[in-house]
């Protein structure tokens, strides 16, 4: 297999959405921070809705970006909780995949805080191939070509192989 064929985890978002500011945040950054060993950024609400409270610009989650060998065992502690189980329907066209954990406490060697409360998150996987800058560089960007992008059966069979799942359709 040629190098440039190769498939790789490029980034790992985790997101915790709260719906407000406050003490409620500063709770689940503590939180996220207890998982991931690094500082949150702050969600900024894009619009204004009366009827949840929220206005534009009010921050309402938090979110942290890992790359590498950090998002990888971060993915696979992920499925540890998820049971090494995804649903098909969690792949995107692209072949990139996000899921689910309901309970922080889920995790190994993390225990329930009642000052701290339950929070869940989200986790988005992003994989690429060599090659990719071209699409996204800023100068003389092009697009990819077909055989570079990966599709959501690569995507499938590149999760099961690497983070020993099952993709349940």
């Amino acid at each position: 297999m040629s190098i440039m064929r190769m498939i790789k985890v490029e980034k790992a978002v985790i997101n915790m959405g709260v719906g407000e500011g406050g003490e409620k945040l500063i709770r689940a950054e503590k939180v996220m921070e207890m998982l991931t060993h690094r500082k949150s950024v702050r969600t900024i609400s894009r619009t204004t809705n009366k009827d949840l409270g929220l206005r534009e610009g009010m921050p309402i989650g938090c979110k942290v970006t890992l790359r590498g060998k950090e998002a990888e065992e971060f993915i696979t502690k992920a499925f540890w909780v998820k049971e090494n189980r995804i649903a098909d329907y969690s792949f995107d066209k692209e072949g990139n995949f996000s899921f689910g954990v309901n309970d922080y406490t889920d995790f190994d060697g993390m225990r329930y805080d009642p000052q701290i409360g339950i929070f869940g998150l989200d986790v988005s996987v992003t994989l690429a191939r060599k090659g990719k800058r071209i699409a996204i560089r800023r100068r003389q960007s092009r697009k990819l070509p077909q055989k570079q992008r990966i599709t959501q059966e690569e995507g499938k069979n590149f999760a099961k192989n690497k983070f020993k799942i099952e993709v349940i359709s």
